[in-house]
């Protein structure tokens, strides 16, 4: 077999490896989708009405804010599922399973990118299960065939985006509890964004962060894609422009950590 032959056969079996592994322990995974899909009911049946009252200058339609809030909803659920890597790949780090893999003769990278790709394979589980969730509450997406693969494009680009990041984040983590504590802020970045409210509407302090920060561009070229709203040539080129860069960024900083530190 040729070099790449290895390295695809290696990335392979740590895929396989990270997805058995989330099968047998499903609680963090399931700890983690838990936050988003209350947060979509709460936000809907409680503060519905009131939500979509201040978005609509005073008309109240919770039809209205579950169209609104569904799309911010699924990135949030990106951005928690990518916690659950960090904390993944801090384990492997502590319990000494990397310490073994690099005596054996296998690519060292596949260790990473079957964290990676894994992870990305159950972001868009769950997301498809927020999605559904949306749906049986009343969302109502508007997008053609080409948008919703735009949509879904989008949605994994993102994913791989955070992910690349919460692998760093894992690897300069002491212990699991201090990646997901260091994780904290990398979630918290929707809450910051247009997902709930729309950037007009905040503070003119504080809107110039909440406009051009990762999430609300993803946001708002996720809703228009599914809405069939329109997603203006600023945004798609922002949010594409986010993920390549933050995939980039994560990636070479997983890389040289990895490669930096022989052991743990």
């Amino acid at each position: 077999m040729s070099t790449p032959s290895y390295a695809l056969r290696d990335n392979l079996t740590m895929l396989r490896r990270n997805l058995l592994h989330a099968r047998r322990y499903p609680s963090l995974t399931l700890n983690l989708l838990l936050t988003p899909v209350i947060l979509l009911l709460l936000f809907v049946y409680v503060f519905g009405n009131v939500m979509s009252a201040g978005i609509n200058g005073g008309h109240a339609d919770r039809a209205d804010y579950v169209a609104y809030l569904v799309p911010g909803i699924l990135l949030l659920t990106v951005a928690m599922t990518s916690l659950g890597t960090a904390v993944a790949v801090c384990t492997d780090m502590t319990e000494g399973i990397i310490a073994r893999f690099r005596t054996m003769a296998i690519s060292r990278a596949s260790v990473l990118i079957g964290h990676v790709i894994g992870s990305v394979i159950q972001t868009l589980m769950a997301l498809v299960l927020v999605l559904g969730i949306g749906l049986a509450i009343g969302f109502r997406p508007d997008a053609s065939p080409v948008e919703w693969i735009a949509a879904a494009a989008l949605m994994a680009l993102t994913s791989l985006a955070m992910t690349w990041l919460a692998v760093g984040i894992g690897l300069i983590s002491p212990n699991p509890e201090g990646a997901s504590n260091i994780g904290t802020p990398l979630v918290m970045l929707p809450f910051l964004s247009s997902a709930f409210v729309p950037v007009d509407a905040m503070p003119g302090w504080f809107r110039w962060f909440a406009e051009y920060q990762p999430f609300s561009p993803l946001i708002e070229t996720l809703r228009g894609l599914l809405l069939g709203s329109g997603i203006g040539t600023e945004n798609a080129v922002l949010a594409v422009a986010w993920c390549l860069g933050l995939s980039l960024l994560g990636y070479l900083w997983s890389k040289a950590k990895f490669n930096r530190e022989p052991q743990r």
